[in-house]
């Protein structure tokens, strides 16, 4: 049985209209009263995190800005990781060929020099929002990730110029087809889960997680028990053909698989 749970939130949690459901929030307390705990790790903010665990009564570890912080169940910052000053400056300060926005991400939120109204649908129910700001003027010593959202093939071609001008400086990952993250080297959510299971005294062998997207990769592959929602990106499922893939999170798989686990585990797993 496993002591530690993680989970991705977007199409992994959350359902493609970006709600919590039923069926898992349900699910999601069956784990605590069998005394699993629960880690929500997302590249979401903490400061939209905690109204939700608040929201739906759910006591969680969060694991925000895609292992860039680790906060505690009573909200303690427990580790916290923030781009090199001079990393921060050439990314913000540098021409790119890019037709891609640029997001900052600190402590203050959200920042962000276009305004973009269609990105603020998956955070509606949440009403976590941007700052329009002028990002040549934030300060660089206190960023904490910084985001590309566009065109998947403009994305690519953006992660050629960012490795030859960063090299091993940064960590690059997509969070999603659409959205390519600049990390602090070393920085993702499989590290930050070990932070938190050592802090605990458990063993990665002892956690499960679920996820859909190429920044899961590193979490889903040091766990005991690691899945792989069906509708990840393909790029995730090549690269861990080894883990059993579920159902989609429109039909809130990860409650139907744990439901599965928790009450027949003796029986052969079959996705919806």
């Amino acid at each position: 049985m496993a002591k530690l749970a993680a989970f991705d939130m977007d199409g992994t949690l959350l359902m493609p209209d970006h709600r919590l459901g039923e069926k898992t929030i349900s699910t999601l307390r069956r784990l605590r009263e069998r005394d699993i705990a629960l880690a929500f790790a997302t590249g979401r903010h903490v400061m939209e995190m905690r109204p939700l665990l608040g929201q739906f009564s759910l006591e969680a570890f969060l694991i925000t800005g895609n292992g860039t912080r680790i906060h505690t169940l009573e909200g303690e910052l427990l580790h916290s990781q923030d781009l090199a000053p001079g990393v921060a400056e050439t990314v913000l300060h540098s021409h790119w060929d890019t037709q891609a926005s640029i997001h900052v991400f600190n402590d203050d939120g959200w920042l962000t020099d276009r305004d973009m109204p269609e990105l603020l649908v998956a955070h509606r129910y949440s009403g976590f929002r941007y700052q329009l700001v002028d990002l040549k003027r934030i300060p660089a010593h206190r960023v904490t990730k910084i985001c590309f959202c566009g065109d998947h093939d403009d994305l690519c071609r953006l992660r050629v110029q960012l490795n030859e001008a960063l090299g091993n400086n940064a960590h690059l990952c997509f969070s999603a087809s659409d959205c390519l993250e600049v990390l602090p080297p070393g920085c993702n959510k499989g590290a930050a889960l070990t932070v938190l299971s050592q802090h605990l005294g458990y063993t990665l062998a002892e956690c499960m997680a679920f996820g859909d997207a190429m920044n899961d990769r590193e979490m889903l592959s040091l766990v005991g028990h690691g899945l792989i929602m069906g509708n990840a990106m393909p790029q995730l499922i090549a690269d861990l053909p080894h883990l059993p893939v579920i159902g989609h999170c429109s039909r809130q798989a990860v409650s139907h698989y744990l439901t599965h686990w928790l009450d027949t585990p003796h029986l052969t797993y079959s996705p919806e």
